[in-house]
């Protein structure tokens, strides 16, 4: 049999909840917002925006490289849902009366592919190693290891491993290039990209461009929202984009289910609005932090 002590001693932990005390995140979302000249939003006499009515669409679902369930078991309402929130506290409000809908949200999402670093690749090692059989035939010819004939057919040789193993570098650089290219407009970095694209090497521009890469090649969640006028749309049978927003964030330590929120409230701010190029901002991020553990006295049994 159990004995039930004759007094309990209640114990209690300070803490500071979630909410209560956040703790800034080192996780960094990128965010890239353009609105058309022409797109202006109407304000009510206390200075809150006019209320905009939107329609949802399905853009399209880019699925990674690899298989990630956080993202990959969400359709396109389980994401529209999750953005209704951060839009309708912009004042963008969903309707079902196409008279009344300005704005057609054709929304995007999925995981970037991140080219292969460099460094990793099969064509560089091939190189690697082509440049020091290069260099091994030239240390035994210096050392008289091997005749200077011999060394020069070894050499031809190994010069043309050598010129075939660049090549294929150079080509596997152009690919890279490509791919990131495509990331960076998929993304929102193309303005960063523009910035940097003639850096050279050695200089401030060339770090921020490496900076750049290295996000870029890396596999990052990204949303774009597209606003085109629903009005022109329906009426005319014409596209007119109105105003868009990209956001993402690095797919590693990420759940995209549990960070979509996040990162749409913290992009919201840019709805509707020119972000003046490429944003970095922090996720908030909320932590339970526990106190000394204090007594609260000893309860009589009863």
């Amino acid at each position: 049999m159990i004995r039930i002590p004759t007094r309990l001693v209640l114990l209690i932990a300070a803490a500071a909840i979630a909410g209560t005390r956040a703790a800034q995140a080192e996780e960094f979302e990128a965010v890239s917002s353009r609105a058309s000249a022409d797109y202006i939003r109407e304000k009510l006499p206390d200075g809150s925006f006019k209320p905009e009515y939107y329609a949802f669409a399905k853009g399209g679902y880019w699925s990674g490289p690899v298989d990630d369930k956080t993202i990959d078991k969400m359709d396109f309402l389980d994401v529209a849902h999750v953005i209704a929130g951060p839009l309708a506290n912009q004042k963008y409000i969903p309707s079902k009366d196409p008279a009344a809908t300005k704005l057609l949200v054709v929304v995007y999402w999925g995981t970037t592919h991140a080219p292969e670093k460099a460094s990793d690749t099969a064509a560089y090692e091939g190189a690697r190693q082509a440049e020091a059989k290069m260099a091994e035939i030239e240390s035994k010819i210096n050392e008289h290891i091997v005749s200077q004939a011999l060394g020069q057919q070894l050499k031809d040789v190994a010069g043309a491993a050598l010129t075939n193993a660049i090549a294929a570098v150079q080509a596997e650089n152009r690919m890279r290039d490509m791919a990131d290219r495509n990331n960076a407009a998929m993304l929102g970095y193309d303005s960063w990209w523009e910035q940097t694209f003639d850096a050279q090497n050695g200089t401030a521009l060339e770090h921020r461009k490496q900076d750049m890469l290295d996000e870029l090649e890396h596999y990052r969640y990204f949303v774009v929202l597209m606003a085109y006028d629903f009005q022109m749309l329906w009426k005319q049978k014409k596209s007119k984009l109105l105003w868009e927003t990209r956001f993402s964030i690095r797919e590693q330590n990420n759940a995209f289910d549990k960070q979509l929120e996040a990162m749409t409230v913290q992009a919201s701010r840019y709805f509707g609005k020119d972000s003046g190029g490429l944003t970095h901002d922090t996720l908030p991020q909320g932590t339970v932090e526990i106190g000394e553990v204090k007594s609260l006295g000893a309860v009589p049994e009863k």
